[in-house]
């Protein structure tokens, strides 16, 4: 499951919870990615808008196929705003070898970031502006999809 934070996601408890909940299931490797907002061209924050249904879908797609490896996945996302220098985005692979976790986290982080249904926006000045420059069209997406 994907875990949904409203705002800024607490990353030691997340990584913590996340340790303490598979340190015994004999992997060797629990590599994580956190995500934090950078302070860049004004922006005070950025703000997500989250499709859940097509998350779950993608999230369990790729649960699948890290358990082909023998892996586990662990995803949290951020809904609403992330004030910058507080993170909005963390993961975790858990596999009984560290090659396996290190190769599907750069894989899972690159697809995230093209095909995940999370729309960002940045926060300057107190308003809300999609972030069209930063952000990566859906395959499929209709009015989003390049022309």
């Amino acid at each position: 499951m994907v875990l949904i934070y409203q705002g800024p996601i607490d990353v030691e408890a997340l990584l913590s919870r996340w340790y303490g909940a598979e340190h015994n299931r004999n992997f060797g490797a629990m590599v994580t990615f956190v995500g934090t907002v950078r302070e860049e061209g004004g922006i005070e924050a950025l703000s997500f808008d989250i499709y859940r249904p097509l998350l779950e879908q993608w999230f369990g797609e790729w649960k699948r196929r890290l358990a082909e490896e023998g892996a586990l996945l662990a995803m949290a996302h951020s809904e609403g705003d992330v004030p910058v220098h507080t993170s909005s985005f963390a993961c975790a692979i858990f596999s009984r070898k560290r090659r396996v976790a290190l190769e599907m986290l750069d894989a899972f982080v690159e697809d995230f970031k093209a095909n995940a249904p999370i729309w960002k926006y940045d926060v300057i000045g107190g308003e809300r502006r999609y972030a069209a420059e930063r952000s990566t069209p859906m395959a499929g997406s209709g009015l989003l999809a390049k022309g």
